[in-house]
């Protein structure tokens, strides 16, 4: 009796190879289109349908083989999209790991611009908290008031870092030689004090925040006759003023 079983199971191991061989590509394929109609066997797929055959013929025969092996090639068939799914996953990762360099790059650089951005507004707070010291004088011709090329570019760069500062005020005082009577001066005093407001204004210097006054000769210590000291006695000086106790605004 025992050795009439020990054939059969022999028998069964046998059968059980001989179906592997057999009817591995197409079981295979049938468990891979229960998952994926277009999917094709994979080696995943062939070695679990070849294991689940062996198995199952040792322990149901036939029978068992055939069951067998179409749960190996099913068991195979997931095992292989698990690998895929951890292979799309890793390749996602590294993705989002170049996306995660690349931006920490760029916030770099847009720190530097701010940092950048911060010391030019340093400096210039710095240089107007000096406003004791800003400022310059337009010279004019002989009865002229007319701004003068040379002077036109130092008008609109003070002008232009004025504007830049709301606290800021432009003072022009205007002055002539002492020639002429004191009504003429005091009016060409004025119309030389409006032209160097109106290059201040063209630089964005409201028109609010520009005084004007006119001495005309009243302050003229120049000597009779001395034309070199005439000369500096036709200007028009520009000062910087700020509230007493005002500080510029920081930039944030």
């Amino acid at each position: 009796m025992s050795d009439l079983t020990l054939k059969l199971g022999r028998g069964a191991v046998a059968f059980g190879l001989a179906a592997c061989l057999a009817g591995m590509p197409a079981l295979a394929a049938a468990a891979g289109a229960a998952e994926d109609p277009n999917a094709s066997p994979s080696r995943p797929q062939n070695g679990g349908f070849a294991s689940g055959v062996i198995v199952g013929a040792v322990t149901g025969g036939p029978l068992g083989a055939m069951v067998g092996g179409v749960a190996g090639a099913w068991l195979g068939n997931r095992y292989h999209r698990h690998q895929l799914g951890e292979a799309a996953l890793a390749t996602d990762l590294a993705d989002s790991e170049t996306r995660r360099t690349q931006l920490t790059a760029r916030v770099a650089e847009l720190d530097g611009a701010l940092a950048q951005a911060r010391s030019h507004g340093a400096q210039l707070d710095a240089t107007v908290q000096q406003a004791d010291q800003l400022g310059l004088d337009v010279g004019f011709r002989t009865d002229d008031d007319a701004v003068t090329v040379q002077t036109m570019a130092p008008l609109l760069k003070l002008g232009a870092l004025v504007a830049s500062v709301p606290q800021a005020r432009l003072r022009l005082t205007g002055f002539t030689d002492p020639r002429g009577s004191v009504a003429y001066n005091e009016q060409l005093s004025l119309r030389r004090a409006h032209s160097v407001a109106e290059v201040l204004a063209a630089a964005g210097v409201p028109a609010e925040r520009i005084l004007i006054e006119a001495h005309g000769k009243a302050d003229s210590a120049a000597a009779e006759g001395d034309l070199d000291a005439y000369a500096l006695e036709r200007r028009v000086t520009v000062r910087v003023e700020l509230p007493a106790a005002a500080q510029v605004a920081r930039r944030d």
